[in-house]
């Protein structure tokens, strides 16, 4: 077993105002954090990953499909492999939460 912790990651700025920390990275599956500060957008992109998500704080707004859909604390979703979607934080709280994305996207374009 391997633990991975928060503390001992890097945490690196996307894009302005979107904090990820690449955390555990198994053999069929990753962990990531996220920290969206309230203004911040994730520009509409698509990875071959499926990515399963948990909010823990914050709102958020997920634009996908031409469909908005707003998450919070609490809620989960699934974004389904090269899938184009964005998100922007409307709020007034960061929005924070985990990714898990299958396969692992143990080296993902934002850390080039």
């Amino acid at each position: 077993m391997e633990v991975v912790t928060h503390a001992g990651s890097e945490t690196v700025e996307a894009v302005e105002g979107v904090h990820l920390t690449q955390l555990a990275v198994g053999e069929r599956a990753s962990v990531q954090h996220f920290h969206i500060e309230p203004g911040a957008v994730v520009p509409e992109h698509d990875h071959e990953h499926e990515q399963v998500g948990y909010v823990t704080g914050g709102t958020g707004v997920f634009l996908v499909e031409g469909e908005t859909l707003s998450v919070g604390p609490g809620d989960s979703y699934v974004l389904r492999s090269n899938e184009p979607h964005s998100v922007e934080n409307r709020g007034d709280d960061p929005l924070e939460g985990i990714d898990v994305f299958a396969p692992p996207r143990a080296d993902p374009d934002w850390m080039e």
